[in-house]
């Protein structure tokens, strides 16, 4: 199963993709996976939260293919303990999962459009972090997930 992160937004300060290689390279072993920034274009930039969420629909929805298994992080979305994330990952690829993508919408949120075609959403916590952490904090759930479904010592419960 791939794994794309998918992210509105802008690109990583240089700490925050440190971190995301650092992880991204512990997850190699075990599994394939991609950070996707999609930003719009500057010209295209406006004060008008429903236009610039409806932008960012047509970014997602043009990159989002058949084989994909959206699964949007939301605060308002369902919150997993690690070994929840791993037991879905499992869920996943038991199913033939052939991409599964993770997706961060915008500062405004995604719209309904976009939530629809989720199969699921998933919050890290109730509290709102700045996009460019929550790359960071799924990159590392992502290497706790495979390191609690292949037994190794980083995930201790």
């Amino acid at each position: 199963m791939n794994i794309e992160i998918w992210s509105i937004g802008k690109e990583n300060d240089g700490y925050i993709e440190d971190g995301i290689k650092h992880y991204f390279q512990k997850i190699k072993p075990y599994n394939p996976i991609e950070l996707v920034v999609m930003q719009l274009p500057k010209k295209t930039a406006t004060t008008d939260v429903e236009r610039t969420k409806k932008q960012e629909e047509e970014l997602i929805l043009k990159r989002l293919q058949a084989h994909h298994y959206l699964v949007l992080m939301d605060e308002r979305g369902k919150m997993l303990t690690s070994p929840q994330w791993a037991q879905q990952f499992q869920q996943m690829m038991n199913q033939g999962t052939k991409t599964l993508v993770i997706l961060i919408g915008g500062a405004f949120g995604v719209t309904d459009e976009v939530r629809k075609q989720a199969k699921q959403v998933w919050s890290l916590s109730s509290l709102v972090f700045p996009h460019q952490l929550v790359r960071l904090v799924l990159a590392e759930q992502v290497y706790r997930t495979f390191s609690i479904l292949n037994n190794t010592p980083y995930h201790h419960s």
